[in-house]
């Protein structure tokens, strides 16, 4: 077996965001996450509407399988087939690509928006956002809430959210 390179640097290995990514963070398996969440669980399915080749889509089934996000169970028996059903934890992703899909809306007019997202009830368009379940306040305010080292920080992380003096933006 050939041992392949983490995709992460070693002193990220702690960081949510980078551990994340390596699991989501690549684009065929953002659209496939897409597709299950549309209700597509069979190869073919996936295949037939991403354009995807075969030894793609088997690569990062096989990945979002062991990372414990679908889960592999046949369907048939003679031949075996097997479907793709979103775990527990793939969808909690869901969040993540609606806020993604989102994000990409917010940069179009609303007449060039080929998918959006709407009540399913109603079918009223909606404006996700992303907000604080104590609060209810918006996130999205950069200068309101800020990253900081957690419990379980190492001293890599700690130092990178180690307060500083603020940088002077006055021309020296």
């Amino acid at each position: 077996m050939v041992a392949v390179a983490s995709r992460i640097r070693l002193e990220d290995r702690e960081c949510p965001l980078s551990t994340t990514v390596q699991h989501v963070g690549e684009w065929w398996t953002l659209l496939i996450l897409h597709d299950a969440f549309d209700g597509y669980t069979r190869f073919d399915q996936f295949q037939d509407s991403l354009g995807i080749s075969s030894s793609m889509l088997t690569a990062r089934l096989k990945s979002l399988v062991a990372d414990g996000l679908l889960e592999r169970r046949p369907y048939q028996t003679n031949p075996v087939r097997h479907e793709y059903v979103l775990t527990g934890l793939g969808r909690s992703l869901r969040p993540v690509i609606v806020a993604l899909a989102a994000w990409g809306n917010s940069r179009l007019a609303p007449e060039e928006r080929s998918m959006i997202l709407v009540d399913a009830h109603s079918r009223q368009e909606v404006d996700p956002v992303v907000v604080d379940a104590g609060t209810g306040r918006r996130l999205d305010d950069s200068d309101a809430y800020v990253f900081t080292a957690g419990p379980a920080a190492g001293d890599a992380m700690r130092d990178r959210y180690r307060p500083r003096p603020p940088v002077s933006l006055q021309p020296k």
